[in-house]
């Protein structure tokens, strides 16, 4: 199962009904070179290259069910730049 949220392509999913959360990965789950933790207690992780490649979303089945969740995603300024000249 592939979940897409926005441009990513979340190709490992897991779900822990047990505890309400949602695990997804782009490829094998691995480390993280860096993460960033929502005031809602979701968690981006990326890879040394600063690209997203897992998301945790706690409650999700919950949230689901209320209208949804709301992730932000830091885009870094060298990805901008092109589009803002």
């Amino acid at each position: 199962m592939t979940l897409r949220i926005g441009h990513l392509a979340f190709d490992h999913v897991v779900y822990d009904d047990r505890h309400d959360v949602l695990y997804l990965s782009i490829g094998e789950p691995q480390a993280a070179a860096d993460s960033f933790a929502t005031t809602e207690g979701h968690v981006l992780r990326y890879d040394v290259a600063g690209e997203i490649i897992g998301l945790t979303i706690v409650n999700a089945k919950w949230l689901s069910e209320r209208g949804g969740v709301e992730i932000p995603i830091h885009v870094d300024p060298e990805r901008l730049a092109d589009a803002l000249t």
